[in-house]
């Protein structure tokens, strides 16, 4: 019996095991490691949440942050919708889980580089690698501000941003719900008919009404269809088919320049407007300002629903000319209409997360960037023209501020199932925008009534925070 070959062999054998045993362990370590301790049901998860990174608002204000109780959210209620929650027993959502990656601790027993560290480190040895900072644009004066007047209603929503960046600086929406008692709350939360854990002012759906009528207007001043010249004659009603167009409460505008008819809000006017431009070129409209494409932002918003062409009968499109018929689109699209007027007919990406600090370095993620330029700078200033006038001596008067040019527009938007939701979108200073301001509270009334004093209070602690 040859003994060295035996002996030659089970060394082999043990090399190959060792070998194994060393690549398992490396899998496991590297590999599926990181994926494990993210799970949620890792009960480790629970030691390491007061290690998670803080989210923080562009000034440093702290909007959510752990101790060994759990995760705090100092704003409670007024921004849950956008900061979500981080529960070892329900997930994330919202910024928790957009940037769980970063904001997560690791432990340094499932991080072999710090084990490594620790051996050559004469400091006590530590227990996890504390998570990053999340850096927000989010204002807290305008937060507190939009949340303190949308709280007045059952259901309502707002947006604002910088039309130059596309920073977010304030996003609401009621009801709401306190995201550090997520565990105690969430069974109560999700059978809630009033649907407290949707994000209304990204997720919610509802016809724009009246605000529509700026993309109406500037698609048929592209299209060379109108001019500002123009006049319409609003008699009260317009037969279109077997379907009659009325203006709200029986009124008439009489005979109106394009000006006039878009600060009166003539829905007659409009309908007409729409079919002069026809469905082809409103439908190359729509894609040009990127209705029903994804909008690319930190959190999911929900598509707009744009009809089918197949389904866009005469009195259809009569209707889509004032934001009614087969259309919903969400408080952040009517933000970046608004926004495309206030940047001279560029639309801005919307960033909610400027950057991350991470080891004591702050990193940058977001830089202003344009995701469509769907109108000429000469259609978006007539447009600019047309809101100013609307907030002057329009149906937007309730949005004025003393000593400052609003632009804006009024939407009441009917509603099959009760009262009609009231929108106003705004932009100031008009002449060089620096907030803009999408309003939506649903089955109240009157845009202007309703919707415009909310933008008002919103676009007021804009300019002070920004003068300040």
């Amino acid at each position: 019996m040859n003994v060295n070959g035996a002996i030659g062999r089970l060394v082999v054998l043990f090399v190959i095991a060792y070998a194994l045993l060393v690549g398992r362990q490396a899998y496991v370590q590297l590999i599926a490691g990181p994926r494990l301790s993210a799970n949620v049901h890792n009960p480790r998860l629970s030691a390491l949440t007061r290690f998670r990174g803080d989210i923080v608002a562009r000034d440093g204000t702290v909007l959510a942050h752990s101790n060994a109780r759990g995760r705090v959210y100092p704003l409670g209620r007024s921004l849950a919708h956008a900061l979500g929650y981080a529960s070892g027993r329900y997930g994330t959502t919202g910024l928790e889980e957009a940037f769980d990656r970063e904001l997560r601790a690791r432990a340094v027993a499932t991080d072999p580089i710090a084990q490594i560290r620790q051996l050559f480190d004469a400091r006590p040895a530590a227990v996890a690698i504390a998570g990053s900072t999340v850096i927000t644009t989010i204002d807290p004066a305008i937060q507190a501000t939009l949340a303190r007047a949308l709280a007045v209603y059952p259901r309502a929503a707002g947006i604002a941003l910088d039309p130059r960046t596309g920073a977010v600086l304030a996003l609401g929406s009621v009801p709401s719900y306190d995201p550090a008692t997520i565990d105690a709350d969430f069974a109560t939360l999700v059978n809630d008919k009033r649907s407290p854990l949707l994000d209304r002012s990204l997720d919610g759906l509802y016809p724009p009404g009246s605000t529509f009528k700026i993309f109406t207007a500037a698609a048929a001043l592209e299209a060379g269809v109108v001019t500002p010249e123009s006049t319409f004659s609003d008699n009260g009603t317009l037969a279109v088919g077997k379907f009659a167009i009325q203006d709200n409460e029986g009124e008439a505008t009489g005979t109106q320049d394009l000006a006039g008819a878009f600060a009166l809000s003539s829905n007659v006017d409009f309908a007409q407007i729409a079919l002069e431009l026809g469905v082809e070129r409103w439908l190359d409209a729509v894609a040009k300002w990127q209705f029903g494409q994804p909008v690319k932002f930190a959190l999911p918003v929900a598509r707009d629903r744009i009809p089918t062409r197949a389904s866009v009968s005469a009195s259809v499109l009569a209707q889509l000319g004032f934001g009614q018929a087969d259309l919903l689109v969400t408080p952040m699209r009517m933000a970046l209409v608004a926004a495309t007027i206030a940047s001279g007919g560029k639309t801005p990406r919307p960033y909610l997360v400027h950057g991350i600090r991470r080891d004591g370095r702050n990193i940058t993620l977001a830089a202003p960037e344009t995701l469509a330029s769907p109108i000429t700078p000469e259609v978006a200033d007539a447009l600019r023209d047309f809101m100013i006038a609307t907030v002057k001596h329009g149906t937007g008067t309730a949005a004025a501020i003393p000593n400052v040019v609003v632009a804006g527009k009024t939407g009441t938007a009917t509603n099959p199932a009760g009262r009609s939701h009231a929108w106003f979108v705004a932009f100031a200073p008009a002449a060089h925008p620096r907030i803009v301001v999408a309003i939506v509270v649903e089955n109240v009334g009157y845009g202007g009534t309703y919707a415009a004093p909310i933008a008002r209070s919103v676009i007021a602690t804009a300019l002070a925070s920004d003068r300040g």
